[in-house]
């Protein structure tokens, strides 16, 4: 179930692949990309994704870290808002979380954490419960009090977090872009899977290199 499909060597190549397959199936508006009105949204950058020794680990997670690290430089020097998630349970709070998955990420977790190759500093830490971001957080408040209109999403995992709270994102009223070489789960399948279902009627994929352009 779990491969690199994403290794530093084949992450430029098998993203442009991806972008690729997409041509004849996006659909709806053509939103044009406004760095000033857009908020940079990084999901649940935890150690439990990143770390070899959890259940949860991520192979392909790694290989997006580069990448993430110059849109995170990207936004810093521009002023522009910067959001990170971390996704933390409590037996009160899991709700389904606990019965489909067994195991939820705890406060006291070793793993729970964010990674240390990201700079946090000077940023927005949202803790959730689930996996759309918006769901009982103050995301959406924060976005409306900077004049956000656009949502820039990256992280992991593609096809449950990233996609739902895109999805989310959506319904609430934002223009949302996906980093196809920006998110991150257990296989391709999931992942492409993802970008062929968003592009049709939430969320215009892109590469992170398209954005450094806006």
């Amino acid at each position: 179930m779990k491969e690199s499909y994403f290794t530093s060597e084949t992450i430029g190549s098998k993203s442009l692949e991806l972008k690729h397959d997409l041509i004849n199936i996006r659909h709806g508006a053509d939103i044009t990309f406004a760095p000033e009105r857009s908020a940079l949204l990084v999901l649940d950058m935890q150690k439990y994704f990143f770390s070899p020794d959890s259940h949860a680990f991520i192979p392909s997670a790694q290989a997006i870290i580069p990448g993430l690290k110059k849109l995170i430089d990207s936004y810093s020097r521009r002023g522009l808002l910067r959001i990170y998630t971390r996704h933390l349970n409590t037996d009160n709070d899991a709700a389904m979380m606990n019965r489909w998955w067994t195991d939820i990420i705890r406060e006291n977790d070793r793993f729970s954490g964010l990674i240390d190759e990201l700079d946090f500093s000077d940023r927005v830490i949202i803790e959730k419960t689930q996996y759309d971001a918006f769901y009982r957080t103050g995301l959406d408040l924060i976005l409306r009090e900077n004049g956000i209109t656009q949502l820039v999403i990256c992280g992991v995992m593609t096809h449950l977090c990233c996609e739902t709270t895109a999805r989310s994102g959506f319904v609430n009223g934002y223009e949302i872009f996906f980093m196809i070489d920006g998110t991150a789960t257990y296989n391709e399948k999931f992942h492409r899977a993802t970008l062929l279902n968003l592009s049709h009627g939430f969320a215009r994929p892109m590469l992170i290199s398209e954005i450094l352009k806006g």
